[in-house]
């Protein structure tokens, strides 16, 4: 096989070297346009797995490129004058220009045939001479860009500026990020070492930090000997360089382009490394991706019957690992575009944010990588919290939490869930069994599903309310079981379905279909039906506005008749006042539509009103859509502020942050915690409190969250309809041995921690 490779960087050669790894009468030559010691980068970053890849694809190369490296374990935070430093990451860095030199040789011995200072500007003709062109010319890849309608790029250029630099300061205990605040703004490092005498010195800021400092205005000299000047105190007298000779002023700073293409080969072309995908420099796994990509590619090659074969083969095995490391890459590059607001957090919560930024270092998994700094972080997690310094230290998720007078045990919420189980509104020995379980469950806090304000707000028929006075009694059969019984409290959710009413119990007709007869007339914020088989609602009159609200008086009145802790009025996913609230769904003219404050009017009026009669040592909280997730025309995240604040203002005491469900065209982004970015952002840039959702089901994802302060309370709602006893269970696996068990139920919570010792133990042997 004839190939050739347009791009002389890491993926090219270590691609050309594992082709003749293979199969040495394969004829491989690698084009690239520049000096053959020619680089524009410092160093770069291998973790533990990736040089375990290395090592089986080609042990020879592998092992001359370990001699080579700089090792460090720690990863050292310098913020806030506080220089915080956790172990056990395990990485590896080296120069970029010595692992090229390294991959030459390593080429040339295998008979690689190298083209250096060769322009490559002709496509087609490679593609004419050559059986494969592997285009692996980079982020601003010429192959990519040429046959572009194939490739069908998505090219996402972030908001911060970076500029890379070397110096000779050491960096050799720990990959370190420094962030310095400056009469400009932010500005933050990272920097590694990656041989005895230089390390990699990356300095990174907004765009607005990079205006205010003037740089589009100076040359390149300028420019080093600024970011010199700016983290002077940490470079023990030494200087920083730049290698890019060849950029002039500002253009050294680089805003970073995320890429993605729809497709990676076209006929006998194929993408290699940054040019068929990148990842941020801030996870270190750019050339890690290049490599395992360059084997993967080499292999399909050599084993598949056909070209074609072998690059469907590439793209389909190599799309999802890349997929899951850039969605990694793209948490830690909005960390950092956004780490302004978490700047103001205590050292020690601003370290555990910063190394869980990414997703893929969790809870537990820093207990495995530095077990003491993550003990000393939980213990002031706590201690914040008001325990004692001669407390047990517990996981966040077992910290206590206060809201007005009501004390939680813990900081897990079982979240609203829908039952359909009600006759004529009132809960039934269903709703006793399926609550009364979830308190016993150990989870601090239960809420019951939306519990509606009229007959007409019920969502189906089988939705429970607060409307008539047998509902009460019954409710209250439900909180006097759960004080009793129990140590949870419990919340009822009030809302009204708004547009999303008369439909079916979703096992009988389907979710959001109308009722088959017997249906009830709707009424919104604006004429507008759910799905094209939906009621269309009537336009609320400013009559049905009063009418309304003095139902949702009237139903928190029963509340607290009826024994609850708390009450939440239900704002979101489009029901009646959410409705009001989403520019997708309020089409109004008057003066409760238009702008996001006359949109907020009477929602805002309606939470008044509740307030006002709610005993003032009762909290009481907003649910919110942070998102409808329909792009232009919809609630946005920077508008989840503005309602949170304005809610915050009028006396919510939290605000638990959901998304979607507004309208049916919505396309969400799912994933583990999709949802918890916007609490995230309400709660640093505005300091008020929030519950976080969304596809959060284990116990590591519910203290990272809470340690790195993204929440002050966590639900969950599946994972609570699976075991009712998910926060006991979650504790037994975690080795909390403190939760307190139902009396009745001590024999198995004793049978489940032998079992979790037992398990423990084995894998420590394994």
């Amino acid at each position: 096989m004839r190939v050739a490779c347009l791009g002389g960087g890491p993926a090219g050669l270590y691609f050309a070297i594992s082709m003749k790894l293979r199969d040495p009468d394969h004829e491989v030559v690698v084009i690239e346009r520049n000096k053959f010691n020619d680089t524009f980068g410092w160093g770069v970053v291998l973790s533990d797995d990736a040089l375990g890849n290395l090592r089986a694809n080609d042990p020879e190369s592998a092992e001359v490129i370990r001699q080579n490296f700089a090792y460090w374990d720690d990863i050292a935070v310098v913020h806030d004058g506080v220089r915080t430093v956790s172990s056990g990451h395990g990485f590896a860095g080296i120069g970029r220009k010595k692992l090229l030199l390294l991959l030459q040789d390593r080429a040339r011995e295998l008979g690689v045939e190298l083209r250096f200072e060769t322009a490559f500007d002709d496509i087609e003709t490679y593609r004419k001479d050559y059986d494969v062109v592997v285009g692996c010319d980079g982020l601003n890849s010429t192959v990519r860009s040429t046959y572009a309608a194939y490739f069908k790029p998505e090219v996402d250029t972030r908001k911060c500026k970076f500029i890379w630099l070397g110096t000779h300061q050491k960096f050799d205990d720990a990959f370190t990020f420094i962030f310095e605040k400056t009469v400009h703004g932010w500005i933050w490092v990272h920097a590694y070492q990656f041989d005895e005498d230089t390390a990699t010195f990356i300095v990174e800021c907004t765009q607005e930090t990079w205006d205010n400092f003037g740089f589009e205005h100076m040359s390149k000299d300028e420019i080093v000997e600024t970011c010199r000047a700016t983290f002077e105190k940490h470079l023990g007298g030494h200087d920083l360089i730049s290698n890019a000779d060849h950029l002039r002023g500002s253009a050294v700073w680089i805003n970073f382009p995320r890429v993605l293409c729809e497709k990676w080969h076209h006929e006998n072309v194929v993408l290699l490394g940054d040019a068929s995908a990148t990842a941020h420099f801030s996870i270190g796994s750019g050339t890690r991706l290049a490599f395992d990509s360059a084997i993967a590619l080499a292999e399909f090659l050599n084993v598949e019957p056909t070209k074609e074969a072998a690059f469907e083969r590439y793209q389909e095995e190599r799309r999802l690992d890349v997929l899951r490391l850039q969605s990694a890459a793209r948490n830690s590059l909005e960390w950092f575009e956004d780490v302004e607001r978490y700047l103001d957090l205590d050292p020690v919560q601003f370290n555990y944010s910063l190394l869980t930024r990414s997703q893929r270092i969790s809870h537990e998994n820093l207990r495995l990588r530095d077990g003491d700094w993550l003990r000393s972080a939980e213990k002031w997690f706590q201690t914040r919290a008001g325990a004692p310094e001669t407390a047990e230290v517990r996981a966040p998720m077992f910290t206590p939490y206060k809201l007005r007078k009501m004390e939680l045990k813990n900081r897990i919420v079982v979240s609203p869930m829908a039952q359909y189980k009600a006759v004529d509104g009132c809960p039934t020995d269903w709703h006793l069994i399926h609550y009364g379980e979830r308190a016993k469950g150990g989870a601090a806090l239960v809420y019951t599903e939306m519990t509606c304000v009229s007959p007409e707000g019920r969502i189906t028929p089988g939705c429970p309310g607060l409307y008539r006075e047998g509902h009460v009694a019954a409710w209250q059969r439900l909180t006097d079981f759960v004080h009793a019984e129990t140590d949870a409290k419990i919340c009822c959710q009030i809302g009204h379905s708004g547009r999303k009413g008369s439909t079916c119990i979703p096992w009988e007709g389907g979710i959001d279909n109308p009722l088959a007869d017997g249906n009830w007339e709707l009424m919104a914020a604006s004429p507008l039906p759910y799905k094209e088989l939906s009621q269309t609602p009537r336009e609320m009159t400013r009559a049905d506005m009063e009418q309304v609200r003095d139902q949702f008086v009237a139903a928190a009145k029963m509340a607290d008749q009826a024994g609850f802790d708390m009450i939440e009025m239900h704002a979101a996913h489009g029901y009646l006042l959410g409705s009001f609230l989403s520019p997708a769904t309020n089409h109004r003219t008057d003066e409760f539509g238009g702008s996001i404050e006359n949109r907020l009017r009477f929602p805002l009026e309606v939470f008044h009103a509740m307030r006002a009669i709610w005993p003032t040592e009762k909290p009481m909280s907003v649910r919110i859509s942070a998102h409808d997730w329909v792009g232009e025309g919809g609630t946005q995240p920077e508008d989840a502020i503005l309602l949170a604040q304005a809610f915050d203002a009028a006396g919510a005491d939290i605000i638990d942050v959901s998304s979607g469900q507004t309208v049916s065209e919505e396309a969400p982004v799912y994933g583990r915690m999709f949802q918890v970015p916007f609490s995230d952002r309400i709660r640093n840039e505005t300091g008020i409190s929030t519950m976080a959702v969304g596809n959060i089901y284990e116990a590591d994802h519910v203290n990272s969250i809470l340690m790195a302060g993204r929440a002050d309370l966590v639900c969950l709602a599946r994972a609570h309809l699976a075991d009712p006893y998910w926060t006991l269970h979650a504790g037994s696996n975690i080795g909390d041995r403190s939760a307190n068990w139902p009396e009745p139920y001590r024999a198995g919570r004793d049978m489940i921690w032998r079992l979790a010792e037992r398990e423990a133990a084995a894998a420590i042997k394994v």
